[in-house]
């Protein structure tokens, strides 16, 4: 016959291989139920997808794969819609700066009321001279875009109406033909500063372009950051879900050893101590999520829809555990080729380059050619004389104003200058002083380019020897957690025949909630050391989102 406290040490057995929790190892696998099993979490690549249950009842729920996420900033996020602006803008800047060769074309128009006093007997006036002349003209000034070419020409037509005797027109009618042409020589015949800085906006237009391309990767980069970060934010949440399982599984069976009189009631505080440690650790996660899908929701929606903050984001996607073949040379090549900031250097080397020439150009001797033409014609009422000096008005002869246009084209009267002028500063010039600084520029822009090459090179390097370690750690944490779910399976059974305690139990549970973290971490850091690996090929990683 078995005695009492027999008898009630098997009961407490049996009970125990019947309500003690299934060990971690099942909970993880068999435990979580089949994919698509409404209520039931799945584990994909390592990660454990929260069930649909678990979502808040009532809230639109946008489900998204990785590449949906990426095409939706691509169309909406607000940085990249302030970067493409930036062309735009530098297109503008060519405008301006080409608006320079735009003629120019003035008019004006004048009238003049002159009184002379007559002190001579040729003044024409015995006490005054009266002079009253309408006179209009109209210029156009262009600088030519080729060999730093101006013209200028200016037509001009008057009426003048006089008290002078001796005129021979009175009233007279005067039209004016100028053209003037200025040819540098030497200085501004290669380059001048208009040229100078169209050659530079030109530049920053390309520029603008590499800051657009690097916009899209970084932006492409932090989409796929904060998704696989809600991802794990997620799964991390059921992990501490699982935990808080566990520790409440554990309560209610020590309150029941309690109560058959197997272990003392002091085993009951501590194991409602883990229960609410667990229930903070649940408390952190979900704000964590709620803090990763904030995040996501920035990079890829548009603000001014109106469920901008009330949707919910659920990842479609799990990552990908399986071995890449990282090329590190071939990505090395590839990057000091495509890599926007070494571009970006290039272009600014480019525009260092142009400030030489335009500044060695400037130190040449400032020689013009001027070419000047001009052709006059005149019209009117002519007063016809007689015989003599000055002999008596016989009779007038009326020419129209067209008559005065005839002879500026029939070239009747033409008048013309050729001129060279030749300048030359004495003493050190600006030019010279800048071009001195251009040409220091420009060697440490070589020694910059260098070094960037080298930093370039030690960054793809640095991205591919991270996606190898992240690789194993994956495979070094798996293991962890693997000999952590069987070592609170020997736990729990040492604890049923009296050879363990609850302390070690729980301590063997906080080691396997740990061992799971340990082990998503792991996944999203290599998940997201193939994202760096892809980005730092092109621009420059500055630091994790």
């Amino acid at each position: 016959m078995y005695s009492r406290r027999t008898i009630v040490a098997i009961l407490v057995v049996l009970f125990g291989l019947t309500a003690w929790p299934t060990p971690a190892g099942a909970q993880t696998r068999a435990g979580f139920g089949r994919p698509g099993e409404l209520g039931a979490p799945v584990e994909v690549a390592g990660l454990i997808v929260p069930p649909s249950a678990l979502q808040p009842a009532g809230r639109l729920v946008r489900h998204l794969s990785v590449d949906e996420a990426v095409t939706l900033a691509l169309e909406q996020n607000l940085d990249l819609r302030v970067e493409r602006l930036n062309p735009l803008i530098q297109d503008l800047s060519i405008a301006q700066a080409r608006s320079v060769y735009a003629p120019t074309l003035s008019t004006t128009l004048l009238t003049n009321n002159r009184n002379s006093p007559s002190i001579s007997i040729f003044d024409g006036g015995e006490i005054k001279v009266t002079d009253r002349v309408l006179s209009d003209s109209v210029d156009v000034v262009q600088e030519l875009p080729w060999a730093g070419g101006r013209y200028s020409m200016s037509w001009d037509g008057s009426h003048r109406r006089t008290t002078n005797v001796f005129t021979s027109f009175n009233p007279v009618l005067r039209s004016n033909l100028n053209l003037a042409y200025t040819q540098p020589l030497l200085r501004n015949l290669g380059i001048d500063g208009p040229r100078l800085q169209i050659a530079i906006t030109r530049v920053n237009r390309e520029i603008s372009d590499i800051q657009l391309r690097r916009t899209l990767v970084q932006t492409q980069r932090a989409v796929r950051y904060a998704y696989w970060g809600l991802v794990f934010a997620q799964s991390f949440l059921e992990v501490q879900r699982q935990s808080l399982e566990l520790a409440e599984e554990s309560l209610r069976n020590n309150r029941t050893r309690v109560e058959v009189g197997t272990i003392a009631p002091i085993d009951i505080v501590e194991a409602e101590s883990e229960v609410a440690r667990n229930e903070e650790s649940v408390i952190i996660a979900e704000a964590d999520v709620d803090r990763a899908e904030d995040q996501l929701r920035i990079l890829i929606f548009d603000p001014d829809v109106s469920d901008f903050w009330s949707i919910q984001l659920q990842p479609s996607d799990s990552p990908i555990l399986q071995a890449r073949t990282i090329d590190v040379n071939a990505a090395v090549r590839y990057a000091l080729d495509n890599r926007t900031d070494l571009d970006t250097l290039d272009k600014n080397i480019q525009n260092t380059d142009t400030d030489i020439r335009f500044y060695r150009n400037q130190r040449l001797p400032d020689v013009n050619l001027q070419v000047n033409y001009s052709l006059s014609g005149v019209g009117g009422t002519e007063f016809l004389r007689g015989e003599g000096f000055l002999g008596p008005i016989t009779g007038t002869e009326q020419t129209s104003f067209g008559s005065a246009l005839g002879d500026i084209f029939s070239n009747d009267f033409p008048n013309w200058t050729v001129g060279v002028t030749v300048a030359y500063p004495l003493g050190t010039s600006a030019a010279k002083a800048n071009l001195q600084r251009a040409r220091l520029e420009r060697t440490q822009a070589d020694v910059t380019r260098r070094s960037l090459e080298v930093r370039i090179a030690a960054d793809v390097r640095n991205a591919g020897r991270n996606v190898a370690t992240n690789l194993q750690r994956v495979d070094a944490t798996e293991s962890a957690r693997q000999l952590a779910e069987r070592r609170l399976e020997a736990e729990q059974r040492r604890l049923e025949v009296g050879l363990s305690t609850s302390f070690l139990v729980f301590q063997a549970q906080r080691d396997l909630g740990a061992a799971r973290n340990r082990y998503l971490r792991a996944i999203l850091d290599y998940t997201r050391s193939l994202v760096d690996f892809d980005a730092v090929q092109e621009v420059p990683l500055g630091g994790p989102f």
